[in-house]
C-alpha cells in the first residue's frame, strides 16, 4: 500500500488484474451548540435510499469527491462457452436414439419369435414388410449419399476436377455351392512308380508313389478321360483313380505333351459301378482368355495327398511369363490361391464352376509364397482334344519296337547356344536297323513320335514302351538343309532291339 495526498492505493500481487480502492476523505467533525429545544417537527417521508453506486470497470480512474465513497475493483471472471458443447450433445441425443431404436427392435423380435408371430405370417405379409423395409433403406441411402455428395464435391472438384466416383460391388465368399456341384468333377491320382539310380556304378530301383489331381473331361464308349499334368503320371507303372464317392480304379496314359505339361488318362467305364457312374460328372470348361485381374477364383486339388480341398483367391496376374526347370517358358495364369504339391493337375474355377485353368505346383518352384500358377484352359483345350483322340495303350511286357539310334537330348541353352531346335539329336545311326530303313541320318532332330511332342531321350523311351514290333509310327524330324532346319515326316516301321 501507498499513499498520496488524496487517494489511498492498495495493491495486491497474487492476483492477475490489480485490484485498486480509493476513498474520498472525510472532513472533521465542527463543534456542535449545546442543544436547543425546538418545536417538534412534522411528520417528513422517508427519505429514498440512494441508488448504489454502479462499479466501475478496473483499473478506471476517477477523480475525488465525484461520490462520497467509491471503490474500483476487478470485474468478475466471465467463463468462456466450451468449443463443441452444441455437438456433443446433439451426438450424445444420436447415440441414445440408436440404442433405444436398438432395444426397442430387439424387445419385438423377441416377443413376436416367442409367440410364433413370424411362423403365422403369410408369404405376401413378408413380402410387405421387406417391401417397406426396403424403401426406408433406400431413402435413407439416397439422403446419405445426397449428403456425402454435397459435402464432398466441392473438394473433388478443386483437388483434381473429376467428380465421378466409382461403384464397388461387394463381393460374397460362400462358394460352398460351386465347390459341391462341381466336386463329382474332380479327382486323385496316385501313381506308382520305379526310380533309378547309379549307386557305386551299381543301378538301383526304388518303389516310389506320387499324388496328384485330374479332371473329368469327357468320355467315349469305353473309357472315361481324365485331364492332368503331365508330370503327375510320368514314368507311371500303375495309376489309381480316386472318385468323389469314395471308389477307385485303375487308369492308363491315353496321351501325353510334355512340352504343355499336359496328359490324358482313360479309366474303362467297364471297371466303375452304375453307383459310381452316377455319382461323377464331366467339367465343364470355361474361357481363360475372358478373365480379369481380381476375378474371384477356387482351385480345388489333392493337396499333399490327403484328399480334395478347397481354396480360394484372386487373379493375380494374366498371361505370366515362367521360365520351367528344363529352361523352357510357358505363360499362364497367376493367383493366390493356395496351389500345394498334390494340386497339380486340379482344377482353377471361375465364380460359376467353369475349369478355367490346369494347376500346376511344379511350375514357379515350390519356395513361392502366395502365389499360384496355372495353365490356361484355352490354350490347353486343343491339345487336350487331340490326346483325347489318340489310341488308348498298355505298357508291354514284351516285344517292345525298336528303333536303332543313339541320342542326346537338345536342352534350351543348347538350343540357344548352337541355333539348333529342341528335342533329340541323333549321333548315330545302326546300320540295318529301322532308323536307317526309315531314312533318319546322323545329325537330324526327333521332335515328334506319333503326333506326341518329344523333348527329351527319356520321353521316346517311355513312348517306346506301349508301341509292339513291326508297328508304323510316323516321326517329325528337323534336317539342317544348307544350314536352315526343315521339318521332314518319316514312316518308320518298329523292329526288334538286337541280342546282345
Amino acid at each position: 500500500m501507498y499513499e498520496n495526498e488524496n487517494y489511498t492505493f492498495h495493491t495486491n500481487e497474487n492476483q492477475e488484474a490489480q485490484s485498486v480502492s480509493m476513498v474520498a476523505p472525510q472532513p472533521e467533525p465542527a463543534p456542535q451548540p449545546a442543544p436547543q429545544p425546538a418545536p417538534q417537527p412534522e411528520p417528513q417521508p422517508e427519505p429514498q435510499p440512494a441508488p448504489a453506486p454502479q462499479a466501475a470497470s478496473a483499473g478506471v480512474y476517477q477523480p475525488a469527491g465525484s461520490t462520497p465513497e467509491m471503490r474500483l475493483n476487478q470485474a468478475a471472471t466471465v467463463k468462456a462457452p466450451k468449443k463443441g458443447g452444441f455437438w456433443k450433445k446433439m451426438f450424445a441425443c444420436v447415440c441414445l436414439g440408436l440404442c433405444f431404436g436398438l432395444f426397442t427392435g430387439l424387445g419385438i423380435y423377441t416377443v413376436c419369435e416367442s409367440t410364433g408371430i413370424f411362423d403365422k405370417m403369410s408369404e405376401s405379409e413378408y413380402e410387405s414388410i421387406e417391401e417397406v423395409v426396403n424403401e426406408i433403406l433406400k431413402e435413407n441411402a439416397s439422403k446419405t449419399a445426397l449428403n456425402m455428395d454435397q459435402k464432398d464435391s466441392t473438394q473433388e472438384t478443386a483437388n483434381s476436377g473429376i467428380g465421378k466416383t466409382q461403384t464397388v460391388v461387394p463381393v460374397t465368399g460362400d462358394v460352398s455351392q460351386v465347390v459341391a456341384e462341381v466336386m463329382p468333377a474332380m479327382v486323385s491320382i496316385i501313381n506308382e512308380y520305379v526310380e533309378e539310380y547309379s549307386y557305386f556304378g551299381q543301378v538301383v530301383q526304388e518303389k516310389k508313389s506320387g499324388s496328384g489331381s485330374g479332371i473329368i473331361v469327357g468320355e467315349n464308349e469305353t473309357e472315361l478321360l481324365i485331364a492332368t499334368n503331365y508330370h503327375v503320371i510320368e514314368q507311371a507303372r500303375s495309376l489309381t483313380v480316386n472318385f468323389d464317392d469314395g471308389s477307385n480304379a485303375s487308369a492308363v496314359v491315353k496321351g501325353t505333351d510334355p512340352d504343355m505339361d499336359l496328359a490324358v488318362i482313360a479309366v474303362p467305364l467297364s471297371t466303375l459301378s452304375e453307383d459310381t457312374k452316377a455319382a461323377i460328372s464331366i467339367a465343364k470348361l470355361g474361357d481363360s482368355d475372358a478373365l480379369q485381374l481380381g476375378q474371384s477364383v477356387i482351385a480345388i486339388g489333392n493337396a499333399l495327398g490327403y484328399g480334395q480341398s478347397v481354396s480360394g483367391g484372386y487373379v493375380s496376374a494374366l498371361n505370366r511369363e515362367i521360365e520351367m526347370e528344363d529352361g523352357s517358358t510357358g505363360t499362364f495364369i497367376q493367383t493366390d490361391a493356395a496351389i500345394n504339391p498334390g494340386n497339380s493337375g486340379g482344377a482353377l474355377l471361375n465364380i460359376n464352376g467353369e475349369v478355367i485353368g490346369i494347376n500346376s505346383s511344379k511350375i514357379g518352384g515350390s519356395v513361392i509364397e502366395g502365389m499360384g500358377f496355372a495353365i490356361p484352359i484355352s490354350a490347353a483345350q486343343p491339345i487336350l482334344e487331340e490326346l483325347m483322340a489318340k489310341e488308348t495303350r498298355t505298357e508291354l511286357a514284351t516285344n517292345q519296337g525298336y528303333i536303332g539310334i543313339r541320342l542326346q537330348t537338345v536342352t534350351e541353352y543348347d538350343s540357344a547356344r548352337y541355333g539348333m531346335p529342341t528335342g533329340i539329336f541323333v549321333f548315330e545311326v545302326m546300320e540295318g536297323l529301322a532308323a536307317e530303313k526309315a531314312g533318319i541320318l546322323r545329325g537330324d532332330i526327333i521332335t515328334k513320335f506319333d503326333g506326341t511332342r518329344i523333348s527329351t531321350s527319356e520321353q521316346l523311351q517311355d513312348l517306346l514302351k506301349y508301341y509292339n514290333v513291326g508297328e508304323e509310327v510316323e516321326m517329325v524330324i528337323q534336317r539342317n538343309v544348307n544350314g536352315v532346319y526343315e521339318a521332314m515326316t518319316l514312316t518308320i516301321v518298329l523292329g526288334e532291339a538286337p541280342t546282345e
